[in-house]
């Protein structure tokens, strides 16, 4: 078994160096510098910013202000934040979906990539550190590899500013309450900001049935997060983010389920009593030096995460209602480092190039009680066999790219390059992918941008079963399926077209074209009791898909309105083939099929206005259904939730301030769902949230 990081004392250690005095001008041996932090902290942001710009790919920025002006605020699940980007389609446990993808995000924080962690759906991410995110999607330029639906590219708040923090109590319906404490400070040269948040909640998971109240689904969180930076002079820097998580979850019941085995000992249970529970934890720790000068920046950074989802079923409940039950163990540690280096050659060409390599370690456990059957399914014994079946694993994956942003002439800009990858783990692969970037300004108002992006994007090593078919043959758990071919890595051609246009000072319009063709497509669905998700192949697959997106904002108004048309269908099933239906592989074989998360049209809209210190809002999430049905071939029904809040803020004594907030989440309520059990690897219903009040009160010192 892995060990894992001591995250919890990284983090107390870095909350009490931030509650501490800066000392660093009481070193004899130490001249103090003499400079301005907050300029010299913003310049560097900037300058690390362009290191790895998003150049000629479609980006979305989302402010701390706009994200006030949301559903819940701060207070809001990171996954709510994302839904407000063009073309972010909402799924449940928290999983989101861009342009037709399923996940295949990569997050970077402070523009360092995050390590990835073991899918569930807590929500790792803490909203309230958000400075400002922006989301990249379409033709990426070449230092963004493996994950490549989209770049969640997160700028985090800073001490880099004057001292500052708050308590913030929030909570309402369904049982939820949050408490949340911040401070940021630092002296002449350490700065730190440091949150953590303690959440509860009777609505943990999305409610299985229709009714207002889930049965079952309490959930306890804590989140915590924590943001050094050590200006070593003018030019350079030294950074460190801590974060953690740790989700204890209920997963809600479906009551009046007719039980169809027997076993031994046991009653006829209540489906609505059943106890499985998932737990949650992730931890990362990332360091990274920073180095400007007027022609050359670089950043370079080592990071690690540890990662844990144990899933604990009610085993009698389990058996009785599906001849299963399996208590299912995944952990993982990885870390890496990364190294992204730009350098101006020359007034018309800037040079690009990096590294990223990664080494993750994954440990899963499994006992699965299961009965025994005959030849014909049928269960000859009460008494079940509990079958362990344990696995380790230790992947790589590695990635070097070489780029070159060249302005032949005023308003034009090309941004060619290629990169290298190589991944090993269950199988060994790898691909040069070339990309190419135009962008061309048309006056002041107008520009566009056309690119092509060559994607290799290898399965989460920590998602992918290793094959134990064997084990459960003759019984309950076997599969009528016995192929398990290997997980194969994606690879696709990426086009994408787009015009953003200025029309006057206060409303911007941008219009984005996309199309992918991949082979070996990837995606994942849940398969068993456990909500964990497991990656398979699709011979061929194919998304096309346009978005509209306008922006505005004068005086104290503002708006934004997003539409996104997608298709996305593949072709023929070609990896853990075990765990489908065998008349679903024949007709997806045959015929291109709808992805499960493909939705035809995903809309978001929010209106908000700001004076003094009252912020009011409204804003409305529509999707017209999430696939369902043998083989994809429906959708439910559409969704479109509207939500309505209102901010006041006093100003007391000093600097100290008291917000008060208001929000209803699904004001109209509207029963909607988002997944109703049916599908290509959808394992169980879930309901949107019925409307819910709720209340916060911030005092800010």
């Amino acid at each position: 078994m892995p060990v894992r990081i001591p995250i919890p004392v990284l983090f107390l250690f870095a909350a009490t160096l931030a509650a501490g005095e800066d000392r660093s001008d009481q070193t004899t041996n130490q001249t103090p510098i003499v400079m301005d932090r907050v300029v010299v902290s913003a310049s560097l942001d900037t300058a690390r910013e362009d290191i790895v710009p998003s150049l000629g790919a479609t980006n979305y920025q989302i402010d701390k202000l706009q994200i006030d002006a949301l559903a819940l605020g701060p207070s809001a699940g990171f996954n709510q934040v994302l839904l407000r980007a063009p073309g972010v389609a909402q799924d449940s446990f928290g999983q989101v979906h861009l342009r037709g993808e399923h996940a295949d995000l990569q997050y970077r924080i402070n523009d360092v990539l995050l390590p990835e962690g073991i899918s569930g759906f807590g929500q790792a991410l803490d909203t309230r550190f958000v400075d400002n995110l922006g989301v990249f999607t379409g033709a990426l330029p070449a230092e963004y590899g493996f994950r490549t639906a989209g770049v969640v590219d997160i700028h985090t708040r800073s001490g880099a500013a004057t001292p500052a923090g708050n308590v913030n109590v929030y909570g309402g319906s369904f049982g939820t309450w949050r408490t949340t404490v911040e401070a940021a400070g630092g002296g002449q040269r350490l700065s730190a900001y440091v949150t953590a948040t303690a959440e509860t909640s009777d609505l943990g998971v999305e409610n299985p049935t229709a009714s207002r109240d889930a049965i079952h689904d309490h959930k306890n969180q804590f989140r915590g997060f924590a943001y050094f930076s050590d200006v070593i002079d003018a030019t350079s820097r030294l950074n460190l983010m801590v974060g953690l998580s740790d989700a204890h979850l209920q997963i809600p019941n479906v009551p009046g389920q007719t039980p169809a085995y027997l076993l031994a000992g046991a009653g006829t249970p209540d489906s609505a009593l059943l106890d499985e529970r998932q737990r949650e934890d992730s931890g990362y720790l990332i360091l990274a030096w920073q180095k400007t000068t007027d022609d050359f920046s670089a950043q370079f950074s080592v990071f690690t995460r540890s990662s844990l989802v144990q899933f604990t079923p009610d085993r009698a409940g389990d058996l009785v209602f599906n001849g299963v039950a399996s208590d299912v163990r995944r952990a993982l540690i990885g870390g890496g480092t990364e190294g992204d280096i730009r350098w101006q050659i020359a007034a018309t060409h800037t040079l690009r190039t990096g590294w990223l390599a990664t080494g993750t370690n994954t440990d899963t456990r499994t006992t699965t009680s299961v009965f025994p059957v005959d030849a014909e399914g049928n269960q000859t014994s009460t008494s079940p066999v509990d079958i362990p079946d344990n696995h380790r694993k230790r992947g790589w994956l590695g990635g070097i790219y070489l780029q070159d942003e060249w302005k032949p002439v005023a308003g034009l800009t090309l941004n060619y390059g290629a990169r290298a990858d190589v991944s090993r783990a269950y199988l060994n692969e790898g691909q040069l992918s070339p990309r190419l970037n135009v962008v061309y300004q048309l006056g002041k108002s107008t520009s566009v941008h056309a690119g092509y992006a060559r994607y290799f994007t290898p399965p989460p090593l920590e998602l992918v079963q290793a094959s134990s078919l064997g084990l459960f043959a003759g019984t309950t758990n076997a599969p009528t399926v016995t192929t398990s071919s290997p997980v194969r890595a994606e690879r696709a051609h990426y086009f994408d077209i787009g015009l953003a246009h200025q029309f006057t000072p206060a409303l911007a319009i941008t219009l984005d074209g996309y199309a992918k063709r991949a082979s070996d497509l990837l995606d994942e669905g849940q398969f068993g009791q456990a909500l964990i998700f497991s990656p398979f192949n699709y011979r061929r697959g194919r998304v096309d898909g346009t978005e509209l997106a306008a922006n505005y904002a004068r005086g104290g108004w503002s708006a934004y309105a997003n539409l996104a048309v997608s298709r996305a269908t593949a072709r023929e099933i070609v990896s853990g083939e075990f765990q489908f239906d065998p008349a679903e592989l024949v007709y997806i074989a045959t015929y291109d099929v709808a992805l499960d998360h493909d939705q035809r049209i995903t809309a978001s809209a929010g209106l908000s206005y700001r004076r003094g210190g009252l912020l009011a809002y409204l804003d409305l999430l529509y999707g017209s259904g999430l696939r369902r049905g043998f083989a994809n071939t429906d959708h439910v029904p559409e969704s479109h939730p509207v939500n309505l809040g209102l901010e006041r803020t006093f100003r007391l004594k000093g600097t100290r301030e008291l917000r008060l907030r208001l929000d209803a989440v699904n004001l109209l309520d509207q029963v909607y769902e988002l997944r109703d059990g049916s599908g290509i690897g959808v394992g169980a219903p879930q309901f949107g949230q019925r409307r819910g009040l709720y209340g916060g009160l911030t005092l800010a010192f």
